[in-house]
């Protein structure tokens, strides 16, 4: 069985994987294993999911970091998704099988919380509004490409598991850097990004802060990663629920 991995962000994909993989590109890095670089955002992220489907995926895995929600949650955490929240409010499913064979293969190895991930459909920079997003919905974490990605699954009858890390406490407002570089294409202007700390230099401890956290939760991936084969060993059939 192939299984196909959606991940956003070019650095995200060492968190994975040796391999370089380009926003758009897909490279079996092993004959089951599939992965794709989207680039943010809910459409990148289902179009990313139907290209894996037409070049053979027969499940789907959304891979990457969220930013937390319930103030519990601590950076470098795991977030396995019970259930997924559409921005529109609709609650989508999970394979719960897969999620329950992943979450006991784990549940020793790293920091690991379960429950309801939500989706954002742009970059949810304000402490303030992460407060009142768990306040309104009580999921745990967010992040902008898993519902689009079970939506693709639930269309193609597929089954789906979310694996995602804390990048970014529900404590902490986003350096405004991070939105500004942040282009069209869902990646990062590393040009446009330096450009902004240069006139904005107040800003350089909060992306110092914010690359430590972010390193937390590649390091979490990483031991995830290590288990990729025991996770993927999970042929049940789809339980939806």
């Amino acid at each position: 069985m192939i299984t196909g991995i959606v991940i956003a962000l070019p650095e995200e994909i060492g968190s994975l994987t040796a391999h370089q993989i380009r926003r758009g590109e897909r490279i079996f890095i092993h004959d089951s294993l599939l992965v794709t670089c989207s680039g943010a955002g809910p459409l990148n992220a289902g179009f990313a999911a139907e290209q894996l489907i037409a070049h053979g995926a027969q499940r789907l895995i959304s891979w990457g970091c969220a930013a937390a929600l319930d103030p519990q949650l601590k950076p470098g955490d795991l977030v396995l998704a019970t259930q997924l929240l559409a921005d529109d409010g609709t609650a989508m499913a999970i394979t719960h099988a897969w999620q329950q064979h992943t979450q006991q293969l784990l549940a020793q190895q790293v920091p690991l919380r379960t429950g309801t991930l939500l989706e954002s459909v742009g970059i949810v920079t304000h402490a303030h509004a992460k407060q009142s997003l768990f306040a309104a919905s009580q999921a745990v974490a967010l992040d902008m490409e898993s519902v689009a990605i079970a939506r693709v699954a639930q269309q193609h009858a597929l089954e789906f598991l979310a694996i995602r890390a804390i990048a970014d406490p529900a404590s902490l407002s986003l350096p405004l850097a991070v939105s500004h570089a942040m282009n069209a294409a869902g990646e990062m202007d590393i040009r446009k990004l330096l450009i902004y700390i240069v006139q904005h230099p107040s800003e350089i401890p909060a992306l110092i802060k914010l690359g430590l956290h972010f390193n937390a939760a590649k390091y979490t991936l990483k031991t995830v990663a290590r288990q990729l084969d025991a996770i993927l060993a999970c042929n049940e059939p789809s339980t939806l629920t």
